[in-house]
């Protein structure tokens, strides 16, 4: 189990592995996404994306999942406060390999809830490659092993 005390500013570190399938591409624009780049692949090919491409909201139900099993479901996870950012780099096509790259970029206690740590990461959806396909920047709070300790 990891608490707010684990993570510290300049970590990083990789996990996981998802291979996005062109069916699961279609399926989640047909429900939430209909643009034809995410749904047909001559309209997608005569576009800048070459071809058909996951919906940037379908990655960041990826980078969710990847998060939720590579960390946060073995940790005193409290949610999150929202995302600063989210970039969509690179397109993603069907066969992709998505892995999740996080950064620990900062780290605060909460002035109002002692019991409470913040931590800011950059979370990228990587391809085997190391390229950067999805670039996040967000908050998570996670409950504090010790909770009356303030460091001097």
């Amino acid at each position: 189990m990891q608490f707010w005390e684990d993570f510290n500013e300049g970590h990083v570190a990789t996990c996981g592995r998802y291979v996005v399938g062109r069916e699961e591409i279609i399926s989640f624009a047909r429900d939430y996404d209909p643009a034809p780049i995410h749904l047909d692949d001559s309209a997608a090919e005569a576009t800048r994306l070459g071809g058909l491409s996951a919906s940037g909201w379908h990655l960041c139900c990826i980078f969710m999942r990847l998060a939720a099993d590579g960390f946060l479901n073995d940790s005193a996870c409290l949610g999150s406060p929202g995302v600063d950012e989210v970039r969509f780099l690179k397109p993603v096509h069907p066969g992709t390999v998505l892995s999740l790259r996080r950064e620990v970029l900062e780290t605060r206690t909460s002035k109002s809830r002692p019991e409470i740590g913040l931590v800011k990461f950059r979370f990228e959806l990587i391809d085997a490659q190391q390229s950067v396909m999805t670039d996040l920047v967000g908050t998570i709070m996670f409950g504090r092993r010790n909770p009356g300790y303030r460091p001097v």
